[in-house]
């Protein structure tokens, strides 16, 4: 592999979430100006769409889409002309810096209102980029649409329950296994051994657990936010504050997190991304 797909999102004097075909992938905001993330396990060949929210809401107030952007329009704020951010779809080489500077720019979106422009929270832009690249068809586009109830939410905080048991007692086997699905296609969007991809996980859980004994939060599902996505395919799990459900305190401050997103397919769960 010689070149990486990259979404590259940069903001500043505002917060900002950038989303390839339905999923968030990205989101900075304060002290965090930039970030990045390879793409190829979320590109479909040909049509793609990016989009990026200026200011979006918490997670899951709102399910993304324009008639809810307009609904949750905030107070009018009058730009001072410094406050921006743009999203770019990149292909760097491999081992290059993903920056427009030396990189291909296959799609973009740019957001800076002119000094005195008032302009209301959240803003959406979003564009359609057809790719040159060839992807297989990944099982999530194929995942049928997800119905969020009740019980749904009890069975998959169940489900996630017996993850996060796992991590507590040092036994990475049911978060591997759960993701047996997303480690088959990260391996083949990425050219990489999945054999390889399997050891290197079950040891680095082993390595985290030897440091300090993890104690990740144990699901509830009261205190479970569970976002679409990916078209409702997939259902993200989130705490109540918008980060990964599934997480555990680490030494020196900060935590750990495995972003989870899954599908539900004849009552089973798979995480899918």
């Amino acid at each position: 592999m010689e070149r990486l797909l990259v979404l590259r999102l940069e903001a500043v004097g505002c917060s900002a979430e950038a989303m390839l075909n339905g999923v968030p992938l990205l989101r900075v905001g304060g002290k965090q100006l930039l970030a990045s993330v390879p793409v190829h396990e979320f590109t479909l060949a040909g049509g793609n769409e990016i989009a990026l929210t200026i200011n979006p809401p918490t997670p899951g107030a709102q399910d993304g889409g324009s008639a809810a952007m307009s609904e949750l329009a905030g107070e009018p704020c009058l730009s001072d002309g410094k406050v921006g951010a743009s999203l770019r779809l990149l292909l760097p080489r491999v081992g290059g810096v993903a920056h427009p500077a030396n990189a291909r720019t296959l799609a973009s979106l740019d957001w800076a209102p002119a000094a005195d422009e008032v302009y209301r929270s959240p803003i959406r832009l979003q564009q359609r980029a057809e790719l040159p690249i060839v992807f297989p068809r990944w099982r999530w586009l194929d995942a049928p649409v997800i119905a969020v109830n009740d019980g749904l939410k009890e069975e998959l905080a169940a489900y996630l329950l017996k993850i996060a048991l796992g991590l507590a007692k040092g036994n990475p086997e049911p978060l591997i296994q759960a993701s047996r699905l997303r480690l088959e296609e990260l391996a083949q969007a990425y050219q990489r051994n999945l054999v390889d991809d399997v050891s290197r996980l079950r040891a680095h859980l082993l390595q985290l657990h030897g440091a300090q004994a993890l104690k990740p939060s144990l699901p509830v599902a009261a205190k479970m936010l569970l976002r679409p996505v990916a078209g409702g395919r997939l259902l993200e799990c989130l705490a109540p504050d918008g980060l990964p459900l599934l997480r555990s305190p680490c030494a020196g401050g900060g935590q750990i997190m495995w972003p989870l997103r899954v599908s539900a397919i004849g009552g089973e769960f798979y995480v899918l991304r």
